[in-house]
């Protein structure tokens, strides 16, 4: 059985719910598909010595090769170990919490139904990373790639990356003007108005014709405060916007509906 495998059984068991099979690299996709149920795997500084009542996630080397194994107790013994890793004497190189990522929030649609609806007001692209944005009145999206002449298309943004929501941000208009930030500070792609945003985490929805999937939250870090202004971060937790892919082509048009599919 391959690491990969192996894991989705130790999330199974750990989770007590169905987890699909990885689409690329493992601990990548499911730290991905976590986050859309408002979880995580929490990595575990010195995981060989690591005591914990409850259940962890080890990868553990052994005969050369990668093995994942549910953990539990203090001291910490294998619960699960399916390729019989360590009594085969492997040793346990990395070890992930499943844990959520806002212990307020529940794990079930942690975000709202996503049964708002309301339109675009307005689109944004930059060509490269750190470019500044550029307003726009329509523009065309490509399932799998984004808004074309924006940097994310061609995987040149600052945060590109493998696997789910890389391609498309969105935020809400009424929030920037809270805290006072504009469109083009925000650095996203869609500005909307009249939609909670964050209840399209985890469903599928449109902006015009285009069909799109939430995957998480767009958080607020270090690179936004450095090309808008420091003390963003607390004004804008689970607040500056939502990270989506893009599943079917269109264009996208200022006044589009945005909204549940």
């Amino acid at each position: 059985m391959s690491f990969e495998s192996e894991l989705r059984e130790c999330l199974e068991l750990v989770l007590r719910d169905k987890v699909p099979e990885p689409e690329y690299d493992a601990v990548v996709f499911f730290k991905q598909w976590l986050a859309e149920r408002n979880l995580g795997l929490v990595p575990i500084a010195g995981p060989s010595s690591f005591e914990w009542p409850g259940h962890w996630i080890a990868r553990v080397r052994a005969r050369g090769d990668d093995h994942a194994v549910v953990m539990f107790g203090s001291p910490s013994g294998p619960l699960h170990d399916p390729a019989g890793a360590l009594t085969a004497g492997g040793t346990i190189e990395e070890g992930w919490l499943v844990a959520r990522l806002d212990l307020g929030l529940p794990t079930v649609a942690p975000y709202g139904d996503g049964s708002a609806v309301g339109s675009v007001a307005g689109l944004l692209v930059a060509p490269d990373a750190e470019q500044p944005l550029t307003r726009v009145d329509s523009v065309n999206a490509v399932a799998g790639r984004g808004l074309e002449g924006d940097r994310y298309f061609d995987g040149r943004g600052t945060f590109s990356g493998t696997g789910r929501g890389y391609e498309l941000t969105l935020v809400e208009a009424e929030v920037l003007d809270e805290v006072g930030l504009s469109w083009e500070q925000a650095r996203r792609n869609v500005v909307t108005r009249g939609i909670a945003l964050n209840g399209l985490v985890g469903r599928r929805f449109t902006v015009g014709t285009v069909e799109c999937v939430g995957r998480r939250l767009a958080e607020p870090c270090a690179h936004l405060e450095k090309f808008a202004r420091p003390g963003l971060l607390r004004p804008l937790v689970h607040r500056a916007g939502l990270r989506a892919d893009v599943l079917r082509d269109g264009e996208i048009d200022v006044g589009d509906r945005v909204g549940p599919s």
